[in-house]
């Protein structure tokens, strides 16, 4: 089954950048920039044994544009087709920062903060992103440290708000807020 991208809040959190080292890295080049450096034309020629065939992306570079969203989705239909990946998997290596996010999962591990007389530490959630399970650490202080290592010793499903940042292979989530423990 495939599964097409349209939330344009999630193609919205698709940074430029970050679609540009994914084309620079799969054999793609860029040709040619239009409207003011708005956006930038990339092509990739495959060759098969009987034919020929070249793709082409427009890459937007201003995300404040407004057809902003289409134009990365347009950009992830034909990265599906080239790459024969499913849109899911394409697009979860280009998201490195989604700025409102809520993580909704378990708590899998509590590491204990250094500071004396400050209840606060690390926790380590393990939730589902973009359709994979992912863990997501995030550092939390007084009642939401407090209420997350209850969750960890229940097994209790959680919410926690943030901004889930991708580095590498790894997601924290930053600025933790509105951490509850949610009814079974």
């Amino acid at each position: 089954m495939k599964v097409t991208i349209r939330d344009s809040q999630v193609l919205r959190n698709v940074r430029p950048e970050e679609l540009q080292g994914h084309l620079q890295k799969t054999g793609w080049h860029e040709t040619g920039r239009i409207y003011n450096d708005a956006g930038a034309v990339w092509r990739l020629k495959k060759n098969s044994k009987n034919s020929s065939v070249e793709y082409e992306i427009l890459l937007p570079l201003q995300q404040s544009l407004v057809d902003y969203a289409a134009r990365i989705s347009d950009a992830i239909k034909t990265l599906e087709e080239v790459e024969n990946r499913s849109q899911i998997d394409i697009l979860s290596e280009l998201i490195t920062y989604y700025p409102s996010f809520i993580v909704k999962g378990i708590v899998t591990k509590v590491e204990a903060s250094c500071d004396i007389g400050k209840q606060s530490g690390k926790i380590t959630f393990l939730c589902t992103i973009l359709d994979n399970l992912r863990e997501v650490q995030a550092e939390l202080t007084e009642q939401d440290y407090i209420l997350a290592i209850k969750a960890y010793q229940e097994r209790l499903p959680i919410t926690c708000a943030g901004e889930l940042i991708k580095n590498n292979d790894s997601f924290s989530l930053k600025n933790s807020r509105d951490f509850q423990i949610k009814a079974i």
